[in-house]
């Protein structure tokens, strides 16, 4: 009697157990396929579940488009030797006798250095009076000191040089190698020159953008279409701001995958099966490669295409399928485009909950072997 007491009492402790384990579940990397289907608005919840294919693939295939407007585009280059308020002058002036207007005792030239254009866009120049620089060029504001100074000395003669004022400047900030401010002169009058000028760019090209504020516009561009395309080689203009930064896009890899975090794009495009080889791929002890999904907020303009429906109001919850197992699985996952924000889940393969659950209840059934044996010894 007291042996049959004893299997009882082990079976009844071994079922109490897994009672327990039953109700407070098995640790997991995340929910199964079941409960995502579950969410679907078809069900209980509020998120469109879709299955990738060809069609999908085009519908969602949205990369951002970055470019500058048709003002920007359209520019003309501005001329270097033109003159503007705030830019400043260096002038030397030849007189053709010993003793002249502006000379020094023993000397034949003056040199007037840092003749900055004031506000109005004038200058002045002693015995030559108050002289409109701005919108003229060097060679003719030489010509008029010129007049203004041949009736009072014999002959003079003039050199009119622009340097590097506030006039015409372009302020480059973020990942370049000098950031500052400088002038637009004959050498960087566009924006691939003074790109070069501030010392190039200082992160990874292929995941560089350019931005250009001019005014209230903006346009942003990739930096390697700035040499890829001429026309993105843009005209400037004093008082643009250039920007130079780093795609800042990026999606989080979560469940069955080689590791779990937030991974930067690195590249303009990236798509489902390179975001699961960016996190190591599936994991080979837990993936369920039937189970791969894509979480996203989808636009309503996309959402519409995707469901070819017409009635749908505002941004739509979305769960893309892929099942890389399937004939066409690979290539789908090679062709759906990653986007910004996206969440690419792996749920863990059926096998990988019911090893859980066996390697529970073994050591249930250990633990209920333990306890009735500390009760045997008791006895």
């Amino acid at each position: 009697m007291k042996i049959r007491h004893s299997r009882t009492a082990k079976v009844a402790l071994a079922l109490a157990l897994t009672g327990a384990l039953a109700g407070c579940g098995l640790p997991r990397s995340g929910p199964t396929k079941a409960e995502i289907f579950e969410g679907s608005v078809q069900r209980q919840g509020d998120a469109f579940i879709v299955t990738v294919n060809e069609r999908v693939t085009r519908a969602t295939a949205m990369v951002p488009s970055l470019g500058f407007p048709a003002a920007f585009r359209n520019a003309g280059v501005v001329g270097s030797d033109t003159i503007r308020p705030g830019d400043v002058l260096g002038l030397t002036i030849y007189e053709n006798v010993d003793d002249g207007l502006l000379a020094n005792e023993g000397l034949n030239s003056t040199l007037l250095e840092e003749v900055q254009v004031d506000g109005s866009g004038f200058i002045f120049v002693p015995y030559a009076g108050r002289i409109r620089a701005a919108g003229n060029s060097p060679e003719a504001i030489r010509r008029i000191i010129t007049e203004r100074l041949a009736g009072q000395t014999p002959d003079p003669q003039v050199q009119v040089r622009r340097l590097a004022g506030d006039g015409a400047t372009v302020s480059v900030v973020g990942g370049v190698g000098a950031q500052g401010v400088y002038p637009i002169e004959r050498p960087t009058r566009t924006l691939a020159s003074m790109l070069a000028r501030a010392g190039g760019i200082a992160i990874p090209s292929e995941v560089a953008q350019v931005s250009v504020i001019r005014g209230g516009h903006t346009g942003r561009i990739w930096f390697e279409d700035l040499y890829r395309n001429p026309r993105l080689d843009i005209a400037l203009r004093g008082g643009d701001k250039v920007l130079v930064e780093q795609d800042n896009r990026a999606f989080t890899a979560l469940g069955a995958t080689g590791t779990q975090t937030r991974v930067d794009f690195e590249d303009r495009t990236i798509s489902a099966i390179e975001a699961i080889a960016r996190v190591g791929g599936l994991n080979s002890n837990l993936a369920d490669p039937t189970g791969v999904f894509v979480f996203r907020n989808e636009p309503e303009e996309i959402a519409e295409q995707v469901l070819a429906r017409d009635d749908l109001n505002g941004t739509q919850r979305f769960v893309y399928v892929l099942d890389l197992t399937a004939p066409t699985g690979m290539f789908e996952a090679r062709d759906f485009v990653i986007r910004d924000g996206d969440t690419v889940y792996v749920t863990e393969a059926p096998y990988v909950q019911w090893q859980k659950t066996l390697a529970a209840l073994t050591g249930t059934v250990g633990a209920a072997n333990s306890v009735q044996n500390i009760a045997d010894g008791g006895d």
